[in-house]
């Protein structure tokens, strides 16, 4: 098949490019910035020279991308918890999603995937079979509901979309400074000891580019899939870390009812800082973990044969991956 991927040039996209062109398929990307497609998937060895260049926001440029395509990986969003990004992160998510969805659609694409995210499962009463919806009242939380509800309304029509939630996405490769890494890279140098209690869903960024790849099956209709991982606490991580390096990771967990405050204050903190500096610790990931929402991704297992990488295995990949492109000193490596 002929795969049109937009956001390709990013963390979940790059590898998503060289997970759908080993199986296969052809790839055409959609995006703002062709020069980054070599800096990006050079490091996957995956080469793509059918680059349609635009905004994802635009019609006209999505109605292009889409034409002579047989299906569509929509990955393409804002990801940021930071505050100063909240009317960005808002505007952009929700569009993209309803003209790559609606165009694909309409032009009759199979399968539509939907990159979508379990913080929009995210809730205090707990997900289920169904993956309700979730609750945080936040600018990225909100911005992957509505995405979701559009998805949804489609599926609820019969329209072949696939809607694959990632959790939290750590891992090696991530071509730009983002949120996860910048946050594993805090801990790894031992600037980040506090972590709120609670727990969330964390896959490996190649266990979400082997879901994206192994969904691409035309005639099977809408479905849903949780990409596999481990519902991970603070322990948990620092454990992971401790065991991929051999050193200890002193850390605190922080309950709720003081985590929540101090968070509000970070938020405050982080809109009177420069544009170019961002503190790893947002008060949205906070209330992520504090839900401590568990879901079920079993479906992907056994639909898909996706096992997930253990948690040690990502974390000690990802610190080798920081070492070697340069962005912690040799002497944090393993």
């Amino acid at each position: 098949m002929k795969v049109l991927l937009t956001g390709g040039t990013g963390f979940v996209g790059c590898h998503a490019a060289a997970a759908i062109a080993a199986a296969g398929h052809g790839v055409r990307l959609l995006v703002r910035r062709p020069e980054q497609v070599a800096v990006s998937l050079g490091p996957q060895e995956v080469a793509v020279s059918d680059v349609v260049v635009g905004d994802v926001l635009d019609e006209a440029v999505v109605a292009d991308a889409v034409a002579g395509c047989d299906a569509v990986v929509h990955a393409a969003a804002v990801y940021s918890l930071d505050p100063r990004r909240a009317a960005e992160v808002r505007r952009t998510n929700l569009r993209a999603t309803e003209l790559v969805l609606g165009r694909a659609v309409a032009s009759g694409l199979d399968p539509v995937v939907h990159v979508s995210t379990t913080v929009a499962l995210t809730r205090y009463a707990g997900s289920g079979p169904d993956l309700p919806l979730g609750d945080i009242d936040l600018p990225y939380a909100q911005s992957k509901i509505a995405s979701e509800l559009v998805a949804r309304r489609l599926q609820e029509a019969g329209a072949p979309v696939v809607t694959v939630y990632p959790g939290a996405v750590y891992g090696p490769g991530d071509p730009y400074r983002g949120d996860q890494g910048e946050r594993l890279r805090w801990i790894l140098t031992g600037r980040f000891p506090l972590w709120p209690r609670g727990g969330l869903h964390v896959t490996d960024v190649r266990d979400v580019a082997a879901v994206l790849a192994g969904v691409l099956e035309p005639g099977l209709g809408p479905r849903r899939f949780v990409v596999p991982g481990h519902h991970m606490d603070g322990d948990q991580l620092y454990a992971a870390f401790a065991t991929a390096t051999g050193r200890r990771f002193p850390h605190v967990l922080v309950p709720g009812r003081l985590m929540g405050p101090q968070a509000r204050a970070l938020d405050a903190l982080q809109r009177r800082l420069p544009a170019r500096w961002h503190l790893p610790a947002d008060r949205e990931g906070v209330e992520i973990v504090l839900r401590d929402t568990r879901v079920d991704d079993t479906a992907a297992r056994a639909e898909l044969g996706v096992t997930p990488i253990p948690l040690v295995g990502t974390i000690g990949d990802t610190i080798d991956w920081l070492v070697e492109s340069g962005r912690v000193a040799p002497r944090y490596g393993r």
